[in-house]
């Protein structure tokens, strides 16, 4: 059994692990997490950029990386802590976005500003537990290669963007979006469609 299955097994030797890691009653790791262990964990590629205001709140025992040429802009808030997080190359995280895994987001990725990307959920069933203390679930999203999404977007957990998708700004997706389709509103419907036929976007069919 590895030491990780060991920890997640022994309640006690858990929270102690916890502990160490998160200061009580935060949801960041600790400073030296930060810079004295994961750079041995967490990947990032030649020629990436993390502006100083970034918030990282990334944990060893989750993956994180982050693609070559890849710019991650001020104010924006990565957090593996109840998933992996994957970046992948030439990737543009815009000022202000908030990426919360299980994601994984592909190559040449535009992100605007204040998008909002999390594949967690806390459940909400029990009405006598507040919301903040059910069980958290978690749900992979998955943007694909070449989708630019506009500002101020919400993709919910479990969602998965197609290659070469566009988001229009203000959207909640909440269902998966095709390849080569623009999607806009809340809930997100598609209004664009690219046929390789005529070679030109075009509007769906009511």
């Amino acid at each position: 059994m590895s030491i990780a299955n060991v920890i997640k097994s022994n309640p006690k030797l858990k929270k102690v692990f916890h502990w160490m890691l998160i200061p009580p009653n935060d949801f960041r790791p600790r400073w030296w997490i930060r810079n004295f262990v994961n750079p041995f964990f967490h990947k990032k590629g030649k020629g990436t950029i993390v502006r100083y205001r970034t918030r990282l709140d990334l944990l060893p025992f989750n993956s994180f990386s982050l693609g070559a040429g890849s710019v991650i802009e001020d104010f924006s808030v990565l957090n593996n802590g109840v998933g992996d997080l994957s970046i992948g190359h030439h990737t543009i995280i815009g000022i202000g976005n908030t990426i919360i895994g299980p994601v994984q987001i592909g190559n040449h990725v535009m992100l605007a500003q204040n998008v909002v990307i999390s594949g967690l959920n806390h459940g909400y069933e029990d009405i006598n537990i507040s919301p903040s203390d059910q069980v958290v679930t978690t749900k992979l999203i998955t943007i694909s290669d070449d989708v630019w999404i506009g500002a101020n977007v919400v993709i919910t957990a479990g969602v998965r963007i197609g290659k070469h998708a566009i988001v229009g700004g203000g959207s909640v997706v909440t269902k998966d979006v095709p390849d080569y389709c623009v999607v806009v509103g809340n809930p997100a419907k598609i209004i664009k469609r690219y046929s390789f036929e005529s070679n030109t976007w075009e509007r769906p069919v009511l």
